[in-house]
């Protein structure tokens, strides 16, 4: 969550409503799952729509990877546990947009770590295109794709590239 000029009261009481109660409840646990996947903006009069000409991903969410370093330094800010992302990724049709989301978002991560903030891992959401509640088979959240009618698999660009930085160990 992040305020404009202005809009502090209003992202904090969403915080408040939304957040802190969990983020409180959690903190003698062993560490904090952290899920993110876009930004809700707040100002002067409430939450705002996002900015002009921004990028959505198949869900309707801002494309805005940095919020996921937001949400790393909020948990960790309130809790004072080890975060591990539990989930993050974008839905989209072209693969390129997933590895710059991602590439984005762990760049966020690897600042949180250069700033001593605890965090443990990272998982991506999703592995295999999956259903979502809302719109079905429709987006493409996953690393390797899904024919629903072959039920064949096919391993994308992304997950290749995952996997490299994973058995590198660094972004």
């Amino acid at each position: 969550m992040q305020a404009v000029a202005g809009g502090e009261h209003f992202r904090d009481r969403a915080r408040r409503d939304a957040e802190d109660g969990f983020l409180e409840a959690a903190r003698h646990d062993d560490f904090i799952g952290v899920q993110c996947y876009a930004r809700q903006r707040f100002g002067p009069h409430g939450m705002l729509p996002p900015e002009p000409g921004v990028e959505f991903t198949q869900m309707g969410y801002e494309f805005w990877p940095e919020a996921l370093e937001a949400a790393i330094r909020y948990a960790s800010a309130i809790t004072q546990l080890p975060i591990i992302v539990t989930e993050n990724g974008a839905a989209t049709d072209d693969d390129t947009r997933r590895i710059a989301f991602v590439k984005r978002a762990l760049a966020g991560s690897a600042r949180c770590l250069s700033d001593k903030i605890d965090v443990r891992g990272y998982f991506y959401w999703s592995a295999f295109d999956n259903f979502e509640w809302l719109f079905g088979y429709q987006p493409k959240f996953g690393l390797i794709a899904v024919d629903r009618e072959t039920q064949r698999r096919a391993v994308k660009p992304s997950a290749e590239w995952l996997g490299r930085i994973a058995r590198a160990n660094e972004v």
